[in-house]
């Protein structure tokens, strides 16, 4: 299977993922800063025109990071979706919790202000919302932090999940971008200080 990669969080998680599955990709890249993926070749395999995409042997495209990763987890030997309906149903729920909730807003937020320059031309921006999509993403991250205080060694549980990568790789991306964990969520610091010592995490 070919990964079509580039700079980002969104590829990284993708990335990460695989490598917790034990499962190699081959990675091609694709110029995200210059705009490669707006370009009618990389359009023709995804017409939404984002990163990653994962081109399977027969060809067939699939987009959007959760939905990769999910394909990936079907065909490896262990999961970190679930093992049952109920732990599958967790992870999904919290994943998307995260999704909304954090990694939304921040990404908006950057791609509004800092990111601004690079995004104008592809995407409608609104500039004046970037400040409070930033403090929306705080915000829930405050309340992130009060879910964990409950001694949990992972989002979902004791059990590491799509969640957590998915979380991990935002959050590392925010500390990139002028959005670092607020020193007072300790609770997110020590989960992302765990996650952050996972080998998979330099994927």
């Amino acid at each position: 299977m070919k990964l079509y990669n580039s700079v980002g969080p969104n590829p990284h998680i993708v990335r990460m993922y695989a490598a917790e599955l034990g499962c190699d990709l081959e990675l091609v890249e694709i110029d995200l800063r210059g705009g490669e993926n707006r370009q009618a070749d990389y359009l023709a395999r995804n017409p939404a025109g984002q990163l990653p995409a994962l081109e399977l042997a027969s060809g067939e495209i699939i987009a959007e990071v959760t939905a990769i990763c999910e394909y990936l987890d079907e065909h490896a030997s262990n999961s970190l979706i679930g093992d049952n309906a109920t732990e599958r149903a967790q992870t999904r729920m919290w994943t998307r919790r995260v999704d909304l909730a954090i990694c939304e807003p921040l990404l908006n937020g950057f791609r509004y202000s800092e990111g601004l320059p690079l995004f104008q031309d592809r995407m409608i921006t609104v500039p004046e919302a970037a400040p409070g999509l930033k403090r929306v993403a705080q915000d829930r991250l405050a309340w992130l932090n009060e879910q964990l205080a409950d001694g949990r060694e992972f989002i979902v549980g004791s059990r590491f999940s799509l969640a957590d990568v998915f979380l991990y790789c935002m959050l590392d991306f925010g500390s990139r971008i002028g959005q670092p964990i607020d020193p007072a969520h300790t609770h997110v610091q020590g989960w992302f200080d765990r996650i952050e010592a996972r080998g998979s995490a330099k994927a």
